[in-house]
């Protein structure tokens, strides 16, 4: 999942949301994950402190009035922050990152990766993402599995990332001299943003040989161009067309590329999802009606067991051969997408196994221009199957060759689904 973080979103939530952090705060409930049919869960109230920890800390409680922090807890915090002041051996401690220490610390007591606290700032920079314009370098970035460090997954054309020649699969090794080991993807991210005009330095680790190069790039305003499109083959007989997350703009960029693409008379698709890590439930559906027979697209279960079925109406079913292409960092949303089209036997996975995140996560405004990320229910392909943990198994498999790539950027994988197309063409 790269950071835009996997969950989903709904669009006309973002949109107001957004609206009305113009006005110094977020009112109302964003949908993530889910769109707004889903019942509107209860949600803890925090207010930020003005002074030290005790006003936040007394006045946690739930929907009854109950305390959710027992004396005991709240007595031993207070002794924490009587420790700290009387001893620490620096005398300008921010209590308000002190407060939002503590809301982390409950969030991360979950163990949940995807339940998250976001601060005003953090969710400000996470509605902006979702627009799909940013400032930035124009790379996308996710965690390298293996390495356990962060990678770009994506380069957007005629961004910063590209004049500086980044690639796909280079791993960021340094921000500003920084090491990026045991640093969180946010943390990753919120150092390569900045203001427009300004530059970053960037090390980063190529190939399997791991060899260690540095740029400079200037960040801009980027537009995240979601979607492209080329034609292959001699005839350029066959489309592709590649989606690299779902975003607010995404669904409209489909459009446009489909009809660019149906124009020359295309006979097949090659659809590429690898590591799309997620977004918008909306786009990715409203994407999928355009594709899909009559049916479910995805369902979802939450905790008590209801059930939120997401449909298609078959109308705008395709009439030719797909070939999805799927990576382990292809998840959530083009997730719910490759499965679909795979459940209904209309398109064939090239690829490796996908990265198996099927639950879904909702944003709760807290009411003072902070929100939490929270994991709700999950999800099922129209089969039935719950790919959390587990991904989606490619009908052809075949690793990606890094080398040959950073050499030439030779594309295995994508040449391995031109085949694959070939085949289905020719029976």
């Amino acid at each position: 999942m790269d950071y835009n973080t996997n969950f989903i979103v709904d669009e006309e939530s973002v949109k107001e949301s957004k609206r009305k952090l113009r006005q110094r705060f977020v009112a109302g409930i964003l949908t993530g994950a889910l769109i707004s049919s889903f019942v509107i869960m209860a949600v803890f109230i925090f207010a930020r402190p003005a002074m030290g920890l005790a006003p936040a800390l007394n006045q946690v409680q739930n929907s009854s009035g109950d305390e959710l922090l027992n004396e005991t807890t709240v007595n031993k915090i207070h002794s924490l922050e009587d420790v700290i002041d009387t001893y620490f051996y620096q005398t300008d401690v921010d209590k308000l990152k002190e407060a939002d220490g503590i809301y982390r610390g409950l969030m991360d007591s979950l163990e949940d990766p995807y339940s998250v606290y976001y601060t005003e700032e953090e969710l400000d920079d996470l509605l902006n993402d979702t627009a799909g314009i940013y400032y930035g370098i124009g790379a996308y970035v996710s965690i390298d599995t293996e390495m356990n460090m962060p990678r770009i997954s994506g380069v957007m054309p005629g961004t910063p990332a590209e004049r500086a020649a980044l690639q796909t699969d280079d791993i960021i090794y340094e921000v500003d001299g920084e090491s990026t080991s045991g640093l969180e993807l946010e943390e990753v991210v919120s150092k390569i943003k900045g203001p427009e005009g300004t530059t970053v330095h960037i090390t980063i680790l190529r190939g399997s040989k791991r060899e260690e190069i540095s740029v400079d790039v200037e960040r801009s305003a980027v537009e995240v161009p979601t979607v492209t499109t080329k034609f292959l083959g001699d005839d350029e007989e066959i489309g592709y067309l590649q989606i690299t997350e779902f975003d607010e703009i995404t669904t409209q960029q489909f459009e446009k590329g489909m009809a660019d693409l149906r124009q020359k008379d295309i006979k097949g698709l090659i659809l590429d999802l690898r590591s799309n890590p997620g977004g918008s439930l909306q786009a990715v559906c409203d994407i999928a009606r355009q594709l899909l027979p009559a049916g479910n697209i995805v369902y979802t279960i939450d905790r008590d067991g209801n059930r939120e079925d997401y449909t298609c109406d078959g109308k705008n079913e395709i009439d030719i051969p797909v070939v999805v292409l799927v990576n382990q960092y292809s998840a959530s949303a083009s997730e719910i997408l490759s499965g679909a089209l795979k459940d209904y036997g209309i398109a064939k996975l090239v690829g490796v196994k996908t990265y198996g995140k099927g639950i879904v996560q909702r944003i709760f405004d807290l009411k003072d221009g902070t929100a939490v990320k929270l994991t709700v229910s999950t999800y099922y392909t129209p089969n039935g199957t719950n790919i959390h943990g587990i991904g989606i198994e490619p009908d052809v498999e075949i690793e990606f060759d890094a080398d040959a790539y950073a050499e030439d950027k030779t594309d295995n994988q994508l040449e391995k689904a031109v085949e694959v197309m070939r085949d289905m063409l020719d029976n």
